[in-house]
């Protein structure tokens, strides 16, 4: 699936639900598959900063595409990375280079984060961009 049919997939699963704290329930019941970085993995240059609660996110170029792992330490940072990892990671690379962040506001959660929240998630995309422009330019 490509990253708007990931969006897409998520959209659907995530409108079934009513009330945003019906949303978060499911983000979060995404987040207890959650996986952890090896610690040689959670590193300066891994950090994500701005994010809300520690978060580390490493990325690796493998056939043009991206494979991003990432670790998160609160509940909705291990659910939001979790949702962002399958949206994002195994994805050519020019799929997510073209693919426009104001999209995820079709999942519905967006608007309901905290304004740290959604600073977080434009961290998490600025560092995402940073991987990807890296992975095409072959320097990742």
């Amino acid at each position: 699936m490509s990253v708007m049919e990931k969006v897409n997939y998520y959209k659907e699963d995530l409108d079934m639900f009513e009330a945003p704290n019906e949303k978060f329930e499911y983000i979060f019941d995404l987040g207890k598959k959650h996986r952890l970085l090896p610690e040689a993995e959670k590193n300066d240059a891994t950090f994500i900063k701005g994010w809300a609660s520690p978060a580390w996110l490493s990325g690796e170029c493998k056939d043009g595409k991206l494979i991003l792992r990432g670790e998160g330490t609160s509940e909705m940072a291990k659910g939001m990375l979790s949702l962002l990892l399958d949206i994002f990671s195994g994805q050519d690379v020019d799929d997510v280079l073209n693919f426009n962040p104001q999209e995820l506001g079709k999942l519905g959660i967006v608007e309901h984060l905290s304004p740290m929240r959604q600073q977080s998630l434009e961290a998490f995309i600025n560092k995402v961009y940073t991987y990807a422009k890296r992975c095409k330019e072959g320097s990742l």
